[in-house]
């Protein structure tokens, strides 16, 4: 007879696919995290601009324990009611006919790039398959996702780069140009503001002048606004700060459930064309209890007053963060973002940072170009982001003391 021993959980069961920080959370409220000891946090992460409403939201909390009691899962062979309410409540807030549901950004992502080939295939013209991609870009972690993203890291070691990707710079507008206007050009996808790539936004002029070159030439516009949209930069949407700059094709997700999993590709009714039965699907995506916890998650963030405070409480931060900078050039090169997708370019190494700010129990995520990024809660208040600024201010004066010593 063999007897069976266990140990306790343990993080060496775990892929190690993440450089996790030594900080194991238990619970959290609002823009407040505690760890498995009690030390409580102020969360300017949210999940990585996930958790738009805070943690435990009490009407997200409300509406998940009262579907909880209902229904979770159908197949999408019927219809979802809560599907067709969420739809209509994304295509009455933007340019947007139809809506795909997913369960992530990277599932909306590869839904949108299907979307675009399968359109150029319904119009005739199946030779126009290039997608073309900024560098810096995030788009998901699935195979098509990474290829448009481009970044060398994550598509390093997995074989043959997918075909038909091509990466621009940011910024170099006439080199975009002469790449739109390839005849083998399907479409663009870019993010308004890029998030991993350092918290770099897109000047609303430039928006506006992309729009109009991918229009003049038959090339499909997809807004990856996965980490941009839903409220983050002070509008819905951060495209909408342009003049007339609204895509074809739009990714949303993360914000969009509050923290519970769920994703959504937006699309007009002519990008849409080539969609047609059995072309595209998901087991999971869409199902009752997402469009629930979304649905409540939308409303409070489409509220005026949470997009009012997003613009007040980041206009506070913009001047303080500035001022920081200028107190603190040794540690502090630029701030960057817009709205609550903030970044700060730094001299010390930011996984270091970010390391020094959770000493001094503030918590902010990393990203490109050795910046860290601030991506509070929507309903951070006043009062919160005077605390975030005197927690950084705390972690410069160490940055600085470390440098010298």
């Amino acid at each position: 007879m063999s007897t069976t021993t266990t140990s306790a959980p343990s993080p060496d069961h775990i892929m190690g696919v993440y450089n996790r920080a030594p900080l194991a959370v238990e619970r959290g409220r609002g823009a407040r995290l505690w760890d498995t000891s009690g030390e409580e946090y102020l969360d300017c992460v949210a999940g990585i601009a996930t958790n738009g409403l805070g943690h435990c939201h009490p009407k997200l909390v409300e509406v998940l324990k009262e579907q909880g009691e209902k229904l979770w899962h159908v197949s999408n062979i019927f219809r979802i009611p809560g599907q067709e309410e969420l739809a209509k409540r994304l295509t009455d807030a933007t340019f947007a006919d139809v809506v795909f549901f997913t369960n992530s950004g990277t599932e909306a992502i590869e839904c949108a790039l299907k979307t675009a080939r399968k359109y150029h295939t319904a119009n005739g013209q199946p030779e126009r398959v290039d997608i073309i991609g900024f560098d810096g870009s995030f788009h998901g972690r699935s195979y098509a996702a990474i290829n448009a993203a481009g970044n060398p890291s994550y598509v390093e070691g997995f074989g043959p780069r997918l075909p038909n990707y091509i990466q621009a710079k940011w910024g170099e507008m006439d080199a975009l140009k002469a790449l739109i206007e390839q005849p083998t050009t399907a479409a663009l996808i870019f993010e308004p503001v890029q998030g991993e790539g350092g918290a770099r936004a897109m000047p609303e002029a430039d928006l506006d002048q992309i729009r109009a070159w991918t229009r003049e030439n038959g090339v499909l516009l997809i807004y990856d606004e996965v980490q941009s949209g839903m409220g983050r930069t002070g509008k819905l949407f951060a495209h909408d700060w342009a003049s007339d700059a609204a895509p074809d094709i739009m990714c949303v997700a993360k914000a969009l459930g509050g923290g519970f999993p769920v994703g959504a590709c937006l699309a007009s009714a002519e990008a849409a064309k080539g969609m047609t039965v059995g072309v595209h699907g998901s087991t999971f995506g869409g199902n009752p209890l997402a469009m629930a916890v979304a649905i409540a998650a939308f409303d409070e963030i489409a509220k005026e007053e949470t997009l009012t405070n997003v613009r007040d409480v980041a206009g506070y931060f913009a001047q303080q963060l500035n001022g920081l900078k200028d107190r603190f050039p040794d540690v502090i090169v630029d701030v960057r973002g817009k709205g609550f997708l903030i970044g700060l370019k730094l001299v010390p190494v930011n996984r270091e940072f970010m390391g020094w700010a959770r000493d001094h129990k503030l918590l902010v995520a990393g990203g490109g170009d050795n910046c860290v990024r601030l991506l509070p809660p929507l309903n951070l208040t006043l009062d919160e982001a005077r605390e975030a600024v005197e927690k950084l201010e705390k972690t410069c004066e160490f940055a600085r003391a470390k440098a010298a010593a």
